[in-house]
């Protein structure tokens, strides 16, 4: 029971997803993919609950990101919070997704963007005492946040005598 109450007392934040693609992504490029950092984001943090004659310490700390992009199947699972883009070309050195279909209404159920959903995984590991005898143990907390994202297409047309 002090193990409950001190991992809601954690309060972790959904992550805020962050990515490349400035409101629009494209097929064929690259888009980083980061959550903001910061304790409430990415941990450590702890917290302590005690009930009668038990206390317990959680304290959880992230340990990956979990992507859902939108078309089926299209997941990425990211170690830590990502690495934010400053305008670097090519793919993310850390999280990174690339797009292989446009957003059409028919592929989105006429939304004209793909859901994109964000998992940040928390391993959140406890120790106490109840009873005067140690206690511990450790459980897996999944938090997420959702946008929709536009994914166009961009084509290039070469025309002349290439002089």
């Amino acid at each position: 029971m002090p193990a409950r109450i001190a991992i809601n007392e954690l309060a972790l934040h959904a992550p805020v997803i962050r990515m490349s693609a400035n409101g629009t992504a494209f097929v064929g490029v690259p888009v980083w993919l980061w959550i903001d950092r910061g304790q409430a984001f990415t941990g450590p943090t702890s917290a302590t609950a005690a009930v009668g004659n038990a206390e317990v310490r959680a304290t959880a700390r992230l340990v990956s990101v979990e992507w859902s992009m939108g078309p089926d199947g299209a997941r990425v699972v990211c170690d830590g919070p990502g690495t934010p883009w400053t305008g670097q070309p090519g793919p993310s050195p850390t999280c990174g997704y690339v797009y292989q279909q446009r957003s059409l209404p028919e592929r989105t159920d006429g939304a004209g963007r793909w859901p994109v959903q964000a998992t940040s995984v928390w391993q959140v590991d406890w120790a106490g005492v109840s009873g005067g005898a140690p206690v511990g143990g450790g459980q897996t907390v999944r938090v997420s946040s959702q946008i929709a994202l536009p994914v166009g297409e961009i084509q290039v047309l070469v025309s002349g005598d290439g002089s």
